[in-house]
């Protein structure tokens, strides 16, 4: 199993950091993830500037900047924190724009490697409605002149059908972001088309989550028993079955503990052997 896979034009490690955690706990705990992050080779960032609100990527900056010229920074729009409710669809065109600027500015950089469309047609998270509800292509054609203007190098699509890929592929997306685990495998159809087309496939809640509907993919017991068998944990069986399953995955586990970040970023080189991998297949 290869330990690199591509982000667009960008080689990065398969296992990279997804940053919304941070907004909880200790600033001078977060600023330590990151830089150890990056010293364990982690060259793919994720983030958004609804995730704190402005907090996370505060902390980034302050990290890491300047950054390093193999620092791949990815953020997401199509929703923005509210006054009473901890985000609301933010899914109109203008709105794209001014989340990518705030992105930029909060940040500290002139240009971000992908901007990922957080669609909201469907639960769970926020849905759209009323003057929210806004054609895709007409986010795409905004995402696309702050691409031809430099900001942005890539443009993926987070929280998508398989309909939903298909219309927006000519806008050249290199990554799909949806909700997807060895226990969650609904979106299976636009997994296989991302493989087919060479799209990065970047699975949020790799592990489940703690919202109410999406077991822990770390507590299931046969995820448990085959952990225990191969002398992993738990949660890295379950990252490592992810990669095995497909060679478009890319994955970016969030956490803010040290030792957690060393074993999430130890599944890039993990392989599952052929009998974890039969049993942790036949949980669909």
């Amino acid at each position: 199993m290869t330990t690199h896979g591509k982000l667009g034009e960008h080689d990065v490690l398969r296992v990279g950091f997804g940053a919304m955690q941070l907004e909880h706990g200790d600033p001078a705990d977060a600023v330590k993830v990151l830089h150890r992050a990056v010293e364990l080779g982690v060259d793919h960032l994720d983030t958004a500037q609804f995730y704190g609100p402005g907090t996370v990527n505060d902390l980034i900056k302050t990290a890491l900047h300047p950054y390093a010229e193999s620092l791949r920074i990815v953020t997401k729009v199509g929703a923005v924190t509210h006054p009473t409710e901890r985000l609301v669809a933010a899914q109109k065109p203008a709105e794209l724009r001014a989340q990518v600027e705030a992105n930029l500015t909060a940040l500290g950089t002139d240009h971000l490697a992908v901007v990922n469309l957080r669609r909201a047609d469907q639960p769970p998270g926020i849905t759209a409605t009323g003057d929210q509800a806004v054609d895709l292509d007409s986010q795409l054609a905004e995402l696309i002149a702050l691409r031809d203007a430099g900001k942005i190098g890539g443009i993926g699509l987070s929280h998508v059908s398989l309909a939903q890929l298909r219309q927006a592929r000519p806008a050249g997306i290199v990554c799909v972001q949806n909700l997807y685990n060895v226990l969650t495998r609904d979106h299976e159809d636009v997994l296989a088309e991302c493989a087919a087309q060479g799209i990065a496939w970047v699975p949020f809640f790799p592990l489940g989550s703690a919202f109410d509907g999406f077991p822990s993919v770390a507590g299931h017991p046969v995820v448990v028993a085959q952990a225990e068998r191969l002398g992993i944990t738990p949660a890295q069986a379950g990252l490592a079955w992810l990669l095995g399953h497909s060679p478009t995955t890319l994955l970016i586990p969030g956490t803010r503990d040290l030792g957690h970040l060393a074993e999430n970023v130890a599944v890039a080189r993990i392989e599952l052997d052929q009998e974890a991998t039969a049993a942790l297949d036949a949980l669909a």
